[in-house]
């Protein structure tokens, strides 16, 4: 029997809830995803971490040198996505292409924020902050949802994708 998905608002939830959702993330395979006038596009991240629990901010870091930069930076809303085992041809997809959205099951937000499914966790942010960090920037968001679903994480290391084995 399979569980039902979990969501809910890290605000107003218990901090271990937050805490459990954001330790979903092994070794960094994510993908972010925004809206554009020119429609949704995602990137595949391997910048994210947690920052805080109160407030609930988590950062990622996109390359400048990246033709999706500019659009990144100027979203005020974005999703990060902390993908399953099952999702590796996702990772690679939007690793290529900022439009590969037909190799996903998502949806918009009523902020117009392309949303995956299936993913183990699922970081719905405002923009709180961006600094300069040399050929990266940071991007600071303030987490206003959580969506967490039970399943094996993807793990990247030495250019391969693995899975995390527990001792």
């Amino acid at each position: 029997m399979s569980q039902i998905p979990q969501s809910f608002d890290p605000a107003g939830a218990d901090p271990r809830a937050f805490r459990n959702a954001l330790g979903q993330f092994v070794t960094g395979v994510t993908v972010v995803t925004c809206a554009t006038k020119d429609g949704p596009i995602g990137i595949t991240a391997n910048s994210f971490a947690s920052v805080s629990l109160d407030p609930p901010l988590v950062l990622w870091s996109p390359a400048k040198d990246s033709q999706r930069y500019a659009s990144f930076m100027a979203a005020e809303r974005f999703a990060i996505h902390v993908l399953s085992r099952d999702q590796a041809a996702l990772c690679r997809g939007f690793a290529r292409n900022a439009e590969s959205f037909d190799l996903a099951d998502w949806s918009a937000s009523a902020d117009g924020v392309p949303l995956i499914e299936g993913c183990l966790a699922r970081f719905e942010c405002s923009t709180e902050a961006q600094h300069d960090a040399g050929d990266h920037s940071i991007v600071v968001g303030r987490v206003l949802r959580v969506t967490t679903h039970p399943g094996a994480p993807l793990t990247f290391s030495a250019g391969v994708f693995g899975a995390f084995t527990p001792d």
